[in-house]
């Protein structure tokens, strides 16, 4: 029969390439400066997705995504390497949404979705570093939880059971759950495959409905032809969200301060490459209590 895997993923601002103009006067991000990309860790997780597609026959891939009308293109992306489906979650009373508010968004889009066995997501994303909302959303549905994933070693749907690798701070651990469960996945694990060329052809013209009221007859036209070319896209009241627990609202977080930390040398020494140099300078280390 196959299992059915929702994959969490987000598009963030790569912060891996911050620019002088990444921050505005007020502290925070100028997202505008920033190129948008699928958050790296999901894409660790979307491969272990699609690992079990491969070995599962019969199994369907949905990835889920919460953000604004240009998410969509992570979606795109996915589609590109194989899932079969993609829903956004995009709505305005969802601005402002910390890690408690989007894992409340996410728990009633996954529940639209059940029955479902497998709930797979990067362990943090880039913009924010908190990894909660995965471990907060198994928790909104009230099922098992696995983080720092590795692998997913094997799936036994006969005996209802998952056991995955972790990767731990001074190791690993092996570790058995029932299904269904909510599983957040380590840098660590392997690498996304790369998009597929007929795949890319296939769905390359997939567009939410915002994105079509923007692109010609012709596209429009397609996507009445093809019906596997939208993507779907979910507001506030198609997932009956309490809007008083989405955005600010609902976001308890608050950020009292922000401030732009700039690292500078004090001093340079240069040493000669011999023991005795070497010597001094460990000692002055250690002194200044730099190390040790």
């Amino acid at each position: 029969m196959g299992l059915k895997i929702i994959v969490l993923a987000k598009q963030v601002p790569d912060t891996r390439n911050v620019g002088k103009d990444a921050m505005k006067e007020d502290g925070t991000i100028n997202r505008g400066a920033l190129p948008a990309v699928f958050n790296p860790e999901d894409l660790n997780a979307l491969e272990q997705a699609l690992r079990l597609k491969a070995k599962y026959p019969g199994s369907e891939i949905i990835l889920l995504t919460m953000g604004p009308t240009r998410a969509a293109e992570i979606i795109r992306e996915a589609l590109y390497r194989g899932i079969d489906k993609g829903y956004l979650l995009t709505d305005r009373k969802f601005a402002g949404s910390d890690t408690l508010a989007t894992s409340y968004a996410i728990s009633l889009a996954i529940k639209k979705l059940s029955p479902y066995d497998i709930i797979i997501g990067g362990r943090q994303a880039i913009d924010g570093d908190t990894a909660q909302v995965g471990p907060q959303t198994a928790e909104k549905l009230g099922i098992p939880q696995i983080t720092y994933a590795e692998e997913i070693v094997e799936c036994n749907e006969a005996n209802n059971n998952i056991i995955v690798k972790r990767r731990l701070e001074r190791g690993i651990e092996i570790v058995k759950s029932t299904l269904p469960v909510l599983i957040t996945v380590h840098s660590s694990a392997p690498a996304c495959r790369t998009q597929n060329a007929k795949l890319f052809m296939k769905y390359k013209h997939a567009r939410t409905v915002s994105e079509l009221q923007n692109e010609s007859e012709d596209y429009i036209k397609l996507q009445k032809d093809r019906a596997y070319l939208n993507i779907e896209e979910w507001s506030v009241d198609d997932i009956n969200a309490d809007i008083q627990l989405l955005g600010l609202s609902g976001s308890p977080t608050k950020v009292k301060k922000i401030e732009n930390v700039v690292l500078k040398h004090k001093e340079v020494a240069t040493i000669d490459s011999n023991e005795n140099s070497i010597g001094k300078l460990m000692k002055e280390l250690i002194d200044n209590h730099i190390i040790g």
